[in-house]
């Protein structure tokens, strides 16, 4: 049955992706006859860059014969490689439907670690079907737009992005449902756009707390700068967020600044904050919090991992800082969380931080647009036939994650990442990981000798199409 499942999305996916031209057809409604007529319709090849839904409105004709009123609404279809798009003729309503499909592979060496009972414990290596998401997103009555993802990861189906938003405000829009939190440009990054495979070792504090969760946010942007509030409960998947309580809440903020603007040059700056305070639960179930950082992500082995009970609230403070010059990107991050605990226990301090940088062989640059970073778009698409070569780009990245406070041994991890990324087109890209753990000391992991586990290499591969 799984099979079938995955023959069909990559079906479907392929069929799409692999088109290099946009086909349309225009539907032409007759009331009176009670007859619709379908039209090819020849739309030019797209080279553009474009993210979301963008078209002109279409006017309405209306025919008057013995005295009667015949209607011609005109709807324009099309596929290509932003997916399929339907427009109304006056252009106030529109949806796209989209989605991704990425099929991953790891494999791992210098794996002989023992766990916290002396049992031997290795990585898993293989395959999997990282995730499969099929999303809608669209606009009705021109300034509300609407966006849902469903994910199809394993043996779990899970609801990504649930939200309506309302643009037709000067000061600021406001989104309500499942969304992302504000903050951490790592996070808030898609996975079709990120570097690397898997994101930093930072994560491991970030993405437990301030991942997806429903809420309201309210968000705006100036020619320089953008700026998001939101105050959110909890995720629609509540197991994500590992906190034993029924339904915290959380308020959290991102602004980001853009000092230089330019085409293919770029500063960016960026501050976020997040306070969270699960809800009170009975003593015996005071909310806890679960911290742990696989190799891979289908391995069951956790190089660091902790659990923290008794928490009060959570506070966290993140910096970012990146620039762009042509094909040449440099970026860093850095996350500090203080958690505040009950019942006498001793609060806590982690944090983590990473620094990368990439390289464009081909020349392309990375796109950015309102505080978030966009995967990079070949300027020739890779043929046999035509000669493009697509887009190569060289990334590395070193990053640390300490959960160790005092006499609170959660563990601290560093690792080394470097990615090769070959985009073939807009909607496909194959990547090649490697990642070493560098050094990782106060982990319930030990090497088969005793000694602290470290030199962990793990190779993983990846291809993705997503439109």
């Amino acid at each position: 049955m799984h099979l079938i499942k995955h023959i069909i999305v990559w079906s479907f996916f392929l069929a799409i992706s692999l088109s290099s031209n946009c086909f349309a057809t225009r539907v032409n409604v007759d009331t009176k006859e009670r007859q619709s007529h379908i039209t090819p319709v020849n739309v030019a090849k797209h080279s553009g860059t474009t993210h979301g839904i963008e078209a002109s409105s279409r006017s309405t004709e209306n025919q008057v014969e013995n005295g009667v009123m015949h209607i011609a609404d005109s709807t324009m279809i099309t596929l290509g490689q932003e997916g399929l798009k339907i427009e109304s003729s006056n252009g106030k309503f529109k949806l796209r439907l989209g989605g991704r499909l990425h099929a991953d592979a790891s494999f791992s060496r210098h794996e002989d670690f023992l766990d916290a009972n002396g049992n031997r414990i290795e990585t898993n290596n293989g395959t999997e079907m990282r995730r499969g998401r099929i999303g809608f997103e669209g606009t009705v009555f021109n300034d509300w737009n609407y966006k849902g993802q469903l994910e199809f990861a394993g043996e779990e189906v899970e609801l990504k992005d649930l939200w309506t938003r309302y643009t037709g405000l000067a000061l600021a829009n406001i989104t309500l449902g499942e969304q992302k939190q504000a903050f951490s440009r790592e996070l808030q990054e898609s996975s079709n756009d990120m570097l690397f495979i898997e994101r930093s070792a930072m994560n491991v504090i970030n993405g437990a707390i301030v991942d997806r969760a429903v809420g309201l946010n309210l968000s705006s942007h100036g020619q320089s700068w953008a700026g998001q509030v939101g105050i959110y409960g909890d995720s629609i998947a509540t197991k994500k967020r590992q906190i034993g309580a029924d339904k915290g809440w959380a308020i959290s903020s991102r602004v980001t600044f853009t000092p230089l603007h330019e085409k293919n040059r770029l500063i960016h700056l960026g501050v976020a904050g997040n306070f969270r305070e699960p809800n009170e639960v009975d003593t015996a179930l005071a909310p806890s919090l679960r911290l742990a950082s696989k190799s891979t992500n289908m391995s069951n082995l956790s190089l660091i991992s902790t659990l923290i009970e008794n928490i009060d609230n959570i506070k966290m403070l993140g910096l970012e800082a990146s620039g762009i010059l042509g094909p040449f990107s440099v970026g860093a991050e850095y996350t500090n969380s203080w958690i505040n605990r009950k019942n006498d226990e001793s609060n806590l301090n982690f944090n983590g931080w990473y620094g990368e940088a990439a390289w464009t062989l081909t020349g392309e640059s990375r796109q950015y647009r309102r505080g978030n970073f966009f995967r990079v778009i070949p300027t020739n698409n890779f043929s046999f036939l035509n000669g493009g070569t697509g887009a190569w780009e060289l990334a590395v990245r070193y990053a640390e994650a300490d959960l160790n406070d005092g006499h609170f041994k959660g563990g601290k991890l560093t690792n080394l990442t470097i990615a090769l990324n070959w985009y073939l087109n807009h909607n496909i890209r194959l990547m090649a990981g490697y990642d070493r753990a560098l050094k990782i000391t106060d982990s319930s992991l030990t090497k088969l000798d005793g000694n602290n586990p470290k030199n962990l290499n793990t190779f993983m591969f990846r291809a993705q199409v997503a439109f």
